[in-house]
């Protein structure tokens, strides 16, 4: 069962595939914003998937994050995540990711908890 507090954490070195100039999202050798969002999600879902049921997975809804602090190409960042608020389907999680300097990014995030095998049969027919 989920519930509020669980926590996670997920660490990253920043390779060349992780940067903005890689990406396109920026032209430096830095943390893109979308890989950091990334590990945001990652660390979030991995913090809760020990608890899900059979048949159930998660899918991130929404981000609300800020990035404050650039993590150069070869530095290793982490995500800490922490469950804040459950709304039925709905978990809100606080996340930071640090490197060795401090803060490189903060926010929220919401994942849904869904039942796989109903998301695919959706997703299957919104494809025909």
């Amino acid at each position: 069962m989920i519930e509020i507090g669980i926590k996670g954490k997920r660490e990253l070195v920043v390779k060349e595939e992780h940067t903005a100039k890689h990406i396109g999202s920026g032209t430096v050798l830095v943390l893109a914003t979308p890989m950091m969002i990334a590990l945001m999600e990652q660390t979030c879902l991995w913090s809760i998937k020990p608890y899900l049921e059979e048949g159930q997975g998660s899918v991130g809804v929404h981000v609300d994050i800020s990035h404050d602090s650039a993590a150069p190409l070869g530095s290793t960042v982490w995500c800490e995540s922490e469950v804040i608020e459950i709304d039925r389907r709905k978990i809100t999680f606080k996340v930071t990711v640090y490197d060795k300097d401090g803060v490189v990014g903060h926010g929220t995030h919401q994942r849904f908890i869904i039942d796989e095998r109903k998301f695919g049969d959706k997703m299957k027919a919104k494809g025909k």
